[in-house]
């Protein structure tokens, strides 16, 4: 459904900030690359504890980081082969959540039955994805498609971030085209102007023009001199739960959103830059550049979010009942959207309910 895009004054639903997620999507929770054999790392999505570990044959399980036992964390456990044990009773699990060994009772010996929860995993694009609601929806669904992965001639550079701040407020922050103000000192963008707006059961996508000059804009390659304005389409597209975003001719970002809990949340970026350079040249410069700019630029701006999302979420925690206005239509599609996924899983989740309860 296509909006308009005129900027006049609207309420903010407060109540957005409160909502819980839909579970029933694949969510990152972390960089592949970064766990290896044998290793164990707790994650949380919306307040599910989750226990990620890989096994000796380099596959990954997730389980709920509590062992049914006792309730102690099994991250702080064990792999032992494919099986995670638990640093308690040395109660082991395989992947499924099934209790398969434990040390101290005979072999003839029948187990309890002792399940601990299991959850879809995989990892794609150097990401690792968990599906934390119904299991027998993931095969239906799939992470969000990233074609740039794989093309030698763009740079790619990944970053993560962790924010204080309900998701809904990252999710704003990122659709708001209009916050460039807070960047200027970075040579950030200016002159924003909101073409086009569409909204779907599912997504939001916006296009904005925006203006850019400086050192950086010819760093980036959006001009040949610093001291010359390019102006350029930006479209931003928030495909529940995740964005995509996109500078025509120049770069994409994909950014996936991780809901930790109310109050916190967390992301995990992909870059793709077009350097104005032969493959062959560029492909030994790609560890340089990527250096550069998780050093010296992504930092500065995505520390300048942080603040003022931080700053945001301690505002409307001291006062849950301040009203704000909004003037961008694109924020006001977003929080209908946060909200209508969490009230249709809420829905859905009441109804698959025996009498609905």
């Amino acid at each position: 459904m296509e909006l308009a895009t005129t900027l006049k004054s609207q309420k903010v639903q407060n109540h957005v900030r409160e909502v819980g997620i839909n579970p029933n999507y694949w969510y990152a929770v972390g960089w592949a690359s970064q766990l290896q054999v044998g290793e164990i790392v707790s994650v949380m999505i919306w307040q599910q504890a989750i226990a990620v570990y890989r096994d000796a044959n380099g596959q990954l399980h997730a389980l709920e980081d509590a062992c049914p036992h006792k309730g102690v964390a099994l991250h702080k456990g064990k792999v032992q082969g494919c099986h995670l044990a638990c640093p308690y009773h040395g109660w082991e699990f395989n992947g499924s959540g099934d209790c398969v060994s434990i040390p101290y009772l005979a072999k003839e010996q029948k187990l309890p039955r002792a399940q601990a929860r299991s959850y879809p995993i995989q990892e794609k694009y150097n990401i690792i994805w968990i599906f934390p609601g119904d299991p027998t929806l993931a095969i239906a669904q799939e992470p969000p498609c990233i074609p740039e992965f794989d093309q030698p001639e763009l740079l790619m550079v990944p970053i993560s971030a962790h924010f204080q701040a309900h998701f809904s407020i990252c999710n704003e922050n990122t659709m708001d085209v209009f916050h460039g103000f807070l960047h200027q000192n970075l040579q950030g963008w200016f002159d924003p102007v909101l073409l086009s707006l569409k909204e779907t059961e599912s997504a939001v996508s916006a296009e904005y023009a925006v203006s850019y000059k400086g050192r950086m804009a010819q760093f980036l390659g959006l001009s040949d001199r610093a001291d010359e304005v390019t102006t350029l389409p930006v479209c931003v597209q928030y495909r529940y739960p995740h964005y995509y975003t996109s500078l025509q001719g120049v770069s994409s970002l994909y950014l996936m959103r991780l809901p930790v809990s109310p109050t916190e949340s967390r992301s995990f970026a992909l870059f793709f830059f077009k350097v104005r350079l032969p493959i062959w040249i560029l492909n030994p410069l790609k560890p340089l550049l990527r250096a550069m700019l998780l050093r010296f630029v992504l930092p500065k701006f995505l520390a300048q979010d942080i603040e003022m999302i931080e700053s945001e979420q301690q505002t409307y925690l001291a006062n849950p009942q301040r009203r704000y206005v909004e003037i961008n239509p694109a924020i006001i599609a977003i929080q209908r959207l946060i909200i209508r996924q969490y009230e249709q899983f809420m829905q859905q989740s009441s109804q698959s309910q025996p009498n609905g309860n």
